[in-house]
């Protein structure tokens, strides 16, 4: 998976999901940072279908499949966590 950054993040291979909203987000490694990504999803009131992590020292990336309404919703309050890169919908 490339992502275009001048950073070098972990390969993942994911599975397809129908019916979900696919949303990046891309951060620094630091420690407490996927908590923050889950409480704004939980506070939106948008259950997760599927997470997946991957780091490296420097570079982190989760991948969030969430229902096709929440995928817009998600977005802002992804953007908005400390060590953030980038982040964005997929599909």
């Amino acid at each position: 998976m490339s992502f275009g950054l001048s950073v070098n993040c972990p390969e993942a291979a994911l599975p397809e999901r129908a019916a979900k909203s696919r949303l990046l987000h891309i951060h620094r490694t630091v420690p407490g940072v996927l908590a923050p990504l889950n409480e704004r999803l939980a506070d939106a009131g948008i259950s997760f279908a599927a997470q997946y992590l991957a780091t490296n020292e420097d570079v982190g990336h989760v991948v969030i499949d969430v229902d096709l309404a929440g995928g817009t919703v998600a977005l802002a309050d992804l953007c908005a966590v400390h060590s953030t890169i980038r982040c964005r919908l997929l599909y």
